[in-house]
């Protein structure tokens, strides 16, 4: 789900009291079906934060079948006062997969049947402006590890547009290809994605090169032999998806660029649409199931190529 922004900093109330064995049983349901670790953590505290702070604080209710849709609807009021619409756009769907399954379990009534999520306005889609990607990499220029080790972070971030997860969960093993995500050779990278799916990606041969110069100092580092990719400064372990996280952003910093792991799927994605790469292998590459975010970014690839037509649309004619 996607940050709250919010100007209220209080923490979420989450005891769900005696409403909390269905969502313990909705969190198995999820793991059951395979669902990632953090999507099934994110729908669980939705789920516990509407029944903690609506149901039982403000409703009064004590079962789940007395839920009826004015609750959601206030609820969605309350988050719409407080976070941005994309915000509680998310939590409604997280609470509209429990009432679905909910509904199918106990043989109880769906409150959220017929309702519709928060409108999310389209907002431009964040991509880098021109040069950026090259006053980051000037950024990490240099020979140490902590240079070359960011230096291949931001290349392959830039060559793929792969998530901050999938980014971090690389493996490395030079010893067994079967235990290494990484073909330098054949420049491919595999994945492992939401889900617990896995993809194959692409990359340049400026990012091949970059990571090939990471791997000749990573194989010098005390931990080398850690099957996680990315290790710490000074002989430290393996980098966790906030460590890379901090590390983008204060090389962001360093050039006055605002910088952060998604950025970069987003100007992956922009600039493969804007050189009229195919939709479907976008899809693909970006491990997309749905067409949903595919429009979203043709539509901003296409308002580029708009604006770039404008002058040789309406340029005066020579006199």
């Amino acid at each position: 789900m996607d940050a709250p922004q919010s100007r209220y900093r209080q923490p979420k109330q989450l005891d769900a009291g005696d409403l909390q064995p269905e969502i313990s049983s909705f969190r198995l349901h999820l793991a059951a079906e395979g669902k990632a670790s953090r999507t099934i953590r994110t729908y669980a505290e939705a789920v516990a934060w509407f029944a903690a702070a609506h149901l039982l604080l403000e409703a009064g209710r004590t079962g789940w079948e007395q839920v009826g849709k004015h609750d959601v609807q206030q609820w969605m009021v309350w988050l719409l006062g407080r976070y941005s619409a994309a915000y509680a756009s998310n939590q409604f769907r997280a609470l509209q997969q429990f009432f679905r399954w909910l509904a199918a379990e106990e043989e109880i009534g769906d409150p959220m049947t017929g309702l519709r999520p928060p409108h999310v306005p389209d907002r431009p889609v964040p991509v880098f402006a021109g040069g950026d990607l090259a006053r980051l990499e000037r950024a990490c220029a240099g020979r140490s590890f902590q240079q070359r080790r960011d230096a291949a972070m931001i290349a392959l971030f830039a060559a793929t547009g792969i998530r901050l997860s999938e980014l971090a969960g690389i493996r490395y093993d030079p010893g067994d290809p079967r235990r290494s995500d990484i073909d330098l050779w054949h420049r491919e990278i595999t994945v492992h994605g939401k889900g617990r799916t896995t993809r194959t990606v692409k990359i340049s041969y400026d990012a091949a090169r970059a990571l090939d110069r990471y791997l000749r100092v990573r194989a010098r580092h005390a931990q080398a032999y850690r099957a996680q990719l990315w290790l710490g400064v000074n002989n430290r372990g393996p980098m966790t998806a906030s460590g890379i996280y901090q590390v983008i952003a204060r090389r962001g910093r360093q050039c006055g660029i605002s910088a952060f792991p998604h950025r970069f799927r987003h100007h992956f994605s922009h600039t493969w649409l804007d050189r009229g790469g195919a939709g479907g292998d976008l899809m693909e590459l970006n491990g997309w199931t749905s067409p949903q975010m595919l429009r979203r970014y043709g539509a901003s690839a296409r308002s580029a190529r708009a604006r770039r037509s404008y002058d040789r649309i309406m340029a005066d004619p020579p006199s």
